[in-house]
């Protein structure tokens, strides 16, 4: 992935949580997952990309994190089905302003969510993540971006 790309994916994350308001959100310097799983928290959004581009964008977040943005959207019931569905928002959100930037041949699926984690990590073979570790209000999550050459 190009560095041009990844500062794309970067303001997106940046301006996303900027919208909530209340503390900035800090990001880590991104790094390739050469030997290195990405790290898997309590929930994952993933979004599969295809056409021009063919890959994944996954949003992986500790529940506290998710239960702080539910509340900085004025949402104040942290059921299992919000956070489910507030991971997924998140990697659309992302991967939904990414197309915006790319253009029409960066198609994105609809999110696929699940809780704790899995036995494999969904990515594309043989290629490297960029992993985009970040905080927000303290809490913990993580942007992983893997696309095909």
């Amino acid at each position: 992935m190009k560095e041009k790309k990844l500062q794309v994916f970067l303001q997106i994350i940046s301006n996303y949580f900027a919208q909530l308001g209340g503390e900035a959100l800090k990001v880590e310097t991104p790094y390739l997952s050469a030997d290195k799983q990405p790290e898997v928290y309590d929930y994952t959004g993933i979004i599969g990309v295809s056409g021009g581009q063919k890959g994944v964008v996954y949003f992986s977040a500790t529940q506290s994190l998710l239960c702080c943005i539910l509340q900085s959207l004025g949402e104040s019931d942290a059921s299992e089905e919000n956070l489910v569905d507030i991971a997924g928002e998140v990697a659309n959100n992302i991967a939904g302003n990414a197309r915006k930037e790319f253009g029409a041949e960066f198609h994105i699926s609809v999110p696929l969510v699940f809780k704790g984690v899995p036995q494999s990590i969904v990515l594309p073979k043989d290629e490297r993540s960029f992993i985009i570790p970040i905080a927000w209000r303290g809490q913990l999550g993580e942007i992983v971006l893997c696309f095909q050459k």
